[in-house]
């Protein structure tokens, strides 16, 4: 079965004014349907892949090609994105992983620092991560479209939170100015489907 775009679940100027309309349907009218089309490209032609999930493709990452690999997460990577964002979003983080955040990182403050260290500091393209590492709340990045549950991820896990730092994710609005996009990004999260993701983690 090919892989499909999945529709946002706001309209693209819903999160105005920290992700502008039109960075948002580049980003997911032509930069995500691209690794859906590519990825639906690749496989096509191997049988063995042809029924895999995106999460059994990208747990396997190391054994597929370059294209599935860096298509299969630019997929898994944005279809999660986009449901941690949400209009009118941000504020601090509430239930079981608002407490356990609270609880590993010191503060939520302190938690923000850390995750914006992992986005910013990420060279080139890639992913800031909080994930669940070994039953514990840790903080990580990725290149590329890579992801934690690739087996070829220097930190393992399920990821709860995520944050695009390719600069197709921010360049319009922000130009070389990331750190003001990471800074826009906790006006936006959805922590309710993070939480979500957090109780499956564990």
């Amino acid at each position: 079965m090919p892989f499909e775009l999945p529709a946002l679940p706001y309209a693209n100027n819903a999160l105005e004014p920290h992700f502008d309309a039109e960075t948002m349907e580049i980003h997911h009218d032509k930069h995500h349907a691209a690794y859906v089309t590519n990825l639906n490209n690749a496989i096509a032609a191997t049988a063995s892949l042809s029924e895999k999930t995106i999460e059994e493709l990208c747990v396997n990452a190391g054994k597929n090609s370059p294209v599935i690999r860096n298509n299969g997460g630019g997929h898994y990577n944005h279809s999660m994105f986009w449901k941690l964002l949400k209009p009118n979003g941000g504020g601090a983080p509430t239930g079981k992983l608002g407490e356990d955040i609270v609880s590993t990182f010191g503060d939520f403050a302190k938690f923000k620092e850390e995750f914006a260290k992992a986005a910013v500091s990420r060279f080139g393209s890639g992913w800031a991560w909080l994930v669940v590492a070994e039953g514990k709340l840790a903080i990580t990045s990725t290149p590329n479209q890579d992801n934690p549950i690739m087996d070829v991820a220097e930190v393992k896990g399920a990821p709860v939170l995520c944050l695009d730092v390719w600069e197709h994710a921010y360049y319009l609005k922000y130009q070389n100015k990331r750190a003001d996009y990471i800074n826009a990004f906790w006006n936006l999260v959805n922590w309710d489907e993070a939480n979500v993701l957090y109780a499956a983690a564990k």
